[in-house]
Formats: structure tokens, sequence, C-alpha cells
């Protein structure tokens, strides 16, 4: 990808999507340890990345189909097509990064996933019994190093949305950022500037005057 170029970096879970898409997985399809590894998570206990590859990996390989078809009816946030819209009028390249599963994120955006330039998470192998969770872009806390793999880019210009706790470090290193829910929280206790969003049309108005 050619350098200096504006490009967007957004969050999948409960970004695009209107809830959080791996927790609900998670949450129905390995139930007996859902709770027990949120509390891991949110005492620190536990890295997001050795939390979500646990749970994975007590999946069966063969549950992984009706996985992604629980995945394709979450909703996406309103509004979505419209900012691929205005981005794509521009120019501006859109770039998932999410912290969960490739599968789950092209199950779910099906044909938009030809309007984004490019989705960068986790895979999944599923040629054994068990699931497992591999990633090219881990360090030792998350699944999918999110700021590293930006700073890759080297984009001249970088917009970067979330809503959780897995866009922090991504946030940090954003020239604009959109933050919602838990990441905004942080960001106000940080003191870091961010625009608020509700869903995708609040993003399109708005960097329709700061683009």
């Amino acid at each position: 990808m050619a350098k200096n170029r504006r490009l967007v970096f957004c969050d999948f879970d409960g970004t695009i999507t209107a809830r959080e898409s791996l927790e609900a997985v998670l949450q129905k399809f390995h139930p007996d340890c859902f709770d027990d590894m949120m509390a891991g998570l949110r005492s620190g206990e536990k890295s997001i990345r050795d939390g979500v590859k646990e749970m994975v990996a007590g999946i069966r390989s063969e549950r992984y189909p009706q996985i992604l078809e629980f995945v394709r009816q979450i909703p996406i946030r309103a509004g979505f097509e419209d900012l691929l819209d205005f981005l794509e009028a521009r120019g501006i390249a859109f770039i998932v990064l999410s912290g969960g599963l490739r599968g789950m994120v092209e199950a779910r955006l099906g044909p938009l996933a030809e309007r984004v330039e490019q989705i960068i998470a986790a895979d999944v192998d599923t040629g054994q019994t068990m699931m497992r969770v591999y990633s090219a872009y881990e360090s030792e806390a998350e699944l999918v190093a999110k700021a590293q793999v930006m700073q890759g880019f080297g984009a001249a210009e970088s917009v970067v949305i979330g809503d959780g706790i897995t866009d922090i470090e991504m946030a940090r290193c954003g020239d604009i950022v959109f933050a919602r829910d838990s990441l905004a929280k942080y960001l106000d206790r940080a003191k870091i500037s961010y625009y608020p969003w509700s869903d995708f049309f609040d993003i399109r108005r708005r960097l329709e005057k700061i683009l």
C-alpha cells in the first residue's frame, strides 16, 4: 500500500456491529467458561489474547458454520454504508482492524467486504476436532496489536473509529479519533481528545466538516 495517504481504521466488534459479536459468540457457544473468562479479563489476570484463545479452543470445529450463521444475524450499526459511500467518493481507504476473528468479520459484512480495502484480524483453524485461533499480528497481550499494525501503514493522516478497550492503543496513535462506550470513558480519563459518536451518520457529518 502506498504511504502518505489518509486512511480510516475501524474496529469491528461493537463498532461496525451494533453489539459485541465475539462476546456474543463465546457466550452462546461456550457458556460454561464465559463468566470466568470475562472476570479474568476485567481483573487483569488474563490477557485478551489468552482469554479468547482459550475460549475458542473449547468449541468444536464442526460448530464453526453455526457460529458464522449466528454472526450474520447481528445488526450492523446504522449509517455504515453511507460512510463507505462518503469515503469512496473521496478516495479514502477504509480498513477493518479487528481484535476478533476474520471469518466472523467477513461473514457479517458479506458483499460489503468488497468495499473494504483490507480486513486485519485473527484467523481460525478448523482442521482439528477443536477450533484454534492464530494471528500474524499478535503481541503478548493482544490477538491483534492494532497500534503496531496502524503504524506499519505509514498513513499521512489516520482516522480511528472504536468503542472498547482493545481500541485504546489504536486511539492513542490516531490523528482523528471517534470513540464511544468504554473507549470514550478511557479517553476522558486520559484527557485524550476525540469525537463522540452514536452511529456512522455522526461520523460522516463530522468528517464532512474536518476533511
